[in-house]
């Protein structure tokens, strides 16, 4: 029963400290392109089938779009429709929200996935409470830079 009890435990650790890498190089992926190519290869390294790291796996392929000279158009509507699946079949998840929020703030308007910026700015202040602590900082640190939050709206997150 311990050793089924440990690896379990292992296994959990394993799987938070993948989401916290891929978190921690998100939120650094815009800031160059350098930092964009590690975040590409973090979400191509990261196994798993869970929402939130398909939401950073479609994520990464929008990205790429930022960085490439061939197929951006195939990338972000490729990015973007997986993208979309994943907050479909999970709408009450606020990271996955999180992520389409920042990805439409970003991407040039000529683009034209912007259609969600209200309602996933809605979503996260109404449910900013219910998230654990963690997720909970990262949703702070994102609304602090946020180019769609006002100050009122940023002053719920606390």
């Amino acid at each position: 029963m311990k050793l089924i009890f440990s690896f379990i435990t292992a296994f959990m650790l394993f799987f938070q400290s993948g989401i916290e890498s891929l978190r921690e190089s998100y939120a650094k992926a815009s800031s160059s392109n350098t930092n964009t190519e590690a975040f590409i290869n973090t979400a191509e390294k990261t196994a798993g089938s869970d929402a939130v790291i398909l939401g950073y796996k479609a994520a990464a392929k929008i990205m790429e779009a930022k960085i490439t000279k061939n197929n951006r158009k195939a990338l972000v509507k490729s990015g973007a429709s997986s993208l979309e699946a994943v907050i479909k079949s999970n709408p009450n998840n606020a990271e996955l929200r999180l992520i389409r929020m920042s990805i439409q703030e970003n991407i040039p308007k000529i683009v034209g996935y912007r259609g969600s910026l209200k309602d996933d700015k809605v979503f996260l202040i109404n449910n900013y409470s219910k998230q654990n602590s963690a997720l909970k900082n990262y949703i702070k640190k994102f609304a602090a830079q946020s180019k769609t939050m006002t100050a009122a709206e940023k002053a719920n997150f606390k």
